[in-house]
């Protein structure tokens, strides 16, 4: 789901006030909806109310929000990109519009609860063919392996 962001200009700032992020997560529960990515007031999508938002442009490229005073990170995120570039799949650090994300060949979404999270759907729209992609599914993986060889059990 999408929700017009209505936080303040450091999104960079983790702090005890996310009133935003919960009444957005809030309404993505309401309208049956795992997420709600935030909307600024340009048309480009931030990030999600507790995750980073991800998509697969038609080229291949896998495409999130460059850090800055726009989203809160993540290590989860940081930790995709590295994973990306061993993979071999090019990733740019841009802003993406609505528009971009329903025309993707893949779309999902990172937290450290979720890791990746392929997001089938926006606002009812079908993305690309409603099931998760292959750049999802690798990223996913390997995420899965990266994390077991730090607890050791991979």
């Amino acid at each position: 789901m999408l929700f017009r962001s209505i936080r303040w200009g450091r999104a960079d700032i983790k702090s005890v006030s996310l009133i935003a992020n919960v009444l957005a997560k809030q309404t993505a529960a309401e309208a049956n909806a795992n997420e709600a990515w935030l909307v600024g007031q340009d048309g480009h999508v931030t990030e999600g109310a507790s995750s980073n938002a991800w998509i697969v442009t038609a080229a291949g490229d896998l495409v999130t929000r460059g850090t800055g005073r726009k989203i809160l990170g993540g290590v989860t995120r940081a930790t995709l990109l590295r994973l990306a570039a061993h993979l071999g799949v090019r990733a740019v650090e841009r802003a993406f519009t609505i528009e971009e994300a329903l025309k993707a060949r893949e779309a999902f979404l990172s937290s450290s609860s979720s890791a990746v999270l392929p997001v089938l759907s926006i606002d009812g729209a079908c993305v690309a063919d409603g099931r998760p992609g292959p750049v999802a599914r690798r990223l996913y993986d390997a995420y899965g392996e990266y994390v077991g060889r730090l607890s050791g059990s991979g």
